[in-house]
């Protein structure tokens, strides 16, 4: 399972979601599904339909549990986690899930992106 985490601010787009998942992907292995923060799954959920991809929700709690190489103040501060892109792609791949590399941010810096492997089918 390849999972693509995402964290974003609440103005963000579809194209800044899209641009960060562009960024994220190249030169990994495909993505299955698509994560991000139970409380921001809606636009998510439009990419996820749009690229044919399952869409997971992750709690507050996985979220704030995962320890991320990423620190980012703003992330710690609001989410209690590094990296909510990092963290939510962790989460929703499952125990023993490993970052493919560490989130990047789209160009008009509104949404993160980071792909996380998991052993699970």
């Amino acid at each position: 399972m390849i999972v693509a985490g995402f964290g974003f601010r609440s103005a963000a787009g579809l194209e800044a979601l899209r641009a960060a998942l562009t960024l994220a992907q190249h030169g990994q292995p495909p993505v299955t599904m698509l994560a991000a923060p139970g409380d921001k799954t809606a636009l998510v959920e439009q990419l996820g339909r749009a690229a044919g991809l399952p869409v997971t929700a992750v709690t507050a709690e996985a979220l704030e549990a995962i320890e991320t190489p990423t620190r980012s103040p703003q992330s710690l501060r609001n989410r209690h986690t590094g990296s909510v892109a990092e963290a939510a792609a962790l989460a929703a791949a499952g125990p023993g899930a490993r970052l493919l590399g560490l989130r990047h941010i789209s160009p008009d810096r509104m949404a993160t992106c980071a792909i996380a492997e998991g052993s699970s089918q």
